[in-house]
């Protein structure tokens, strides 16, 4: 298969980064982002993972991928998928301006800029993530932008995925 290529941005900001698509390791997951691009919505930084930054989405695969590629410590530049049921993230410590209920999904995508991540989360215990993508261009730039996020706020700006 030929390599794919997304470009994954801080929009307000004017960050742009290139990721690799893993499809020789996580394929289903791979195929599941691709079809469903261009994708953009809110930014949000992460509370317990660290250094990360992520967008929420409805459900776009036919069916959720599986467990492919695993990972609870993901590494700089790791682009990672996980599937949430509603009522995972359903409490105001989360901080979504969303309304999460039972019966529903949420497919975060997030971005690991630097290192030190660790996949656990108080409420639930270890949250595995599947990596599907590296950053291969831009991340030193993306990582200043991350950092910027997390002091000035994420407030207004949104994270967007399209095929490079």
């Amino acid at each position: 298969m030929t390599e794919r290529f997304i470009e994954v941005s801080l929009v307000k900001r004017g960050i742009r980064c290139t990721a690799k698509l893993l499809d020789d390791r996580a394929p289903l997951t791979c195929a599941a982002v691709w079809d469903a691009l261009p994708l953009t919505g809110d930014v949000y930084h992460a509370k317990y993972a660290r250094n990360e930054i992520y967008a929420l989405f409805p459900p776009f695969a036919e069916t959720e991928p599986p467990l492919e590629n695993p990972t609870v410590t993901p590494i700089p530049g790791d682009l990672c998928y996980f599937a949430f049921a509603g009522t995972e993230l359903g409490t105001k410590s989360y901080g979504y301006d969303r309304e999460v209920r039972p019966g529903t999904t949420v497919v975060d995508l997030a971005l690991f800029y630097e290192r030190n991540n660790l996949l656990m989360n108080g409420d639930v215990g270890w949250v595995p993530g599947i990596v599907w993508g590296q950053i291969v261009e831009g991340l030193e730039e993306m990582a200043q932008g991350c950092n910027d996020l997390w002091r000035s706020g994420a407030l207004g700006e949104s994270l967007s995925f399209r095929r490079a």
